[in-house]
């Protein structure tokens, strides 16, 4: 159970970005020597990736980590040993087709366990071979970039074709920036097409920012705090980030939450105004929907949010467990068939008198619920343990911003 302060006024650590750090371990690993990096964020995502790569098992067992599953079955393939790779449950119902079949096509040797297109997979490396292949550019970012990381290592590097719209773009252009970092040879030929020639990845020093998504549950506490002198300062986060989640400064300011940029970090604060109306397309910013759409509804705030079809293939469908949550807190929510669009307009039901956020295995929904105690006479969230999947330190940050919580 949560239990909200009056007053907020403290200085937050955020934990590295998860998706930085993920994909400089691939690059660090493919580089002929090990460089060094610093700030390596100790949530689960990035812990299985470490562990993977430091002991390499016969079966690696990646639990509910996504970009793991995706960047070490690339990442497998060029290597010259057998491994089986794996997860949850619910891992094992998350697509990889479109990255096997890609991998496959330049010669890797894949074979499916259970069922086809689902992991888990045997994968036995080998010398891949560098082609032009063509994929779909709303599929997940995430096959898109582990393609892209063993790409350098490739006899004939790679070139990439994206056909229709490409979503999530700046996680592919993180990707870009931070293989041109440790020294790869890559650009965008058009606004379709990649290419990558092969070249050995540096052996560099590297620093990880924070995370821009962890920073978005404190944009939600300063939204929802009444208190008009609420002040957090949250450390290591750069106005001109990597991270295409850092867009959220400009989407809380429509919110009511002012940023101003230290050397440090960031200062955020309560602005002068708030929209009426929110809407946006969050294609390139699937990870920041909870966050965002917690915040409108808690702050009576009619919203359309589009571009949420990859929600539905996330740890849960955050669609409907978004739907499930809210009505439990008195907003009834709709979206399309196809779950690209998500919208309120108003519509309330009777809110439930003691409310229990489920989170579905899912660690952005309890930390993007959380706030919601801010406006609420109590709150309970299950299974918090969730959130050590990107943020372990969450419910410790917020006892040191003043909120109580309580086991029940």
């Amino acid at each position: 159970m949560i239990t909200a302060p009056n007053k907020i006024d403290t200085i937050i650590q955020l934990p590295a970005s998860k998706s930085i750090c993920n994909r400089a371990l691939i690059i660090n690993a493919l580089s002929s020597q090990k460089g060094s990096l610093s700030h390596l964020s100790d949530c689960d995502d990035t812990s299985v990736m470490i562990q993977a790569l430091e002991k390499m098992p016969p079966i690696i067992d990646i639990g509910a980590a996504g970009t793991a599953m995706r960047f070490l079955t690339a990442y497998l393939c060029t290597q010259c040993s057998t491994h089986v790779i794996t997860g949850t449950e619910r891992m094992k119902h998350r697509p990889i087709k479109s990255l096997v079949d890609s991998l496959q096509m330049l010669g890797a040797q894949i074979e499916y366990l259970e069922d086809e297109g689902f992991p888990p997979l045997r994968i036995t490396g080998k010398s891949l071979r560098g082609t032009h292949i063509t994929l779909s550019g709303n599929i997940s970012s995430q096959y898109i970039s582990a393609l892209l990381l063993i790409a350098p290592t490739l006899k004939e590097g790679l070139t990439l074709h994206l056909t229709g719209k490409i979503v999530s773009k700046p996680y592919i252009d993180l990707t870009l920036k931070l293989m041109n970092e440790f020294g790869a040879d890559t650009k965008w030929v058009n606004d379709n097409e990649i290419n990558v020639k092969p070249k050995t990845y540096n052996s560099i020093s590297f620093f990880i920012e924070s995370d821009w998504s962890a920073a978005s549950y404190w944009y939600e506490i300063v939204a929802l705090c009444n208190d008009r002198s609420v002040c957090i300062r949250l450390t290591d986060l750069f106005k001109d980030s990597y991270q295409g989640d850092s867009r959220v400064s400009s989407i809380f300011k429509q919110l009511g939450v002012d940023t101003q940029f230290t050397e440090t970090g960031i200062i955020i604060s309560k602005g002068k105004d708030r929209v009426t109306h929110f809407s946006d397309n969050f294609s390139d910013i699937p990870d920041l929907a909870q966050t965002v759409v917690t915040t409108c509804t808690l702050l009576n705030i009619p919203f359309s949010i589009e571009g949420l079809q990859t929600l539905r293939i996330k740890e849960t469908d955050r669609i409907c467990a978004l739907k499930n949550e809210l009505r439990k807190l008195g907003f009834i929510l709709s979206d399309t068939t196809d779950g690209n669009i998500l919208s309120w307009d108003g519509e309330r039901c009777v809110p439930e008198k003691m409310p229990m956020i489920k989170t579905y295995e899912d660690h952005r929904m309890a930390m993007a619920f959380a706030p919601a105690s801010l406006l609420l006479n109590s709150l309970t969230i299950t299974n918090p343990q969730v959130v050590n999947k990107s943020y372990p330190t969450y419910w410790k940050d917020l006892q040191k911003a003043g909120f109580l919580l309580k086991t029940i």
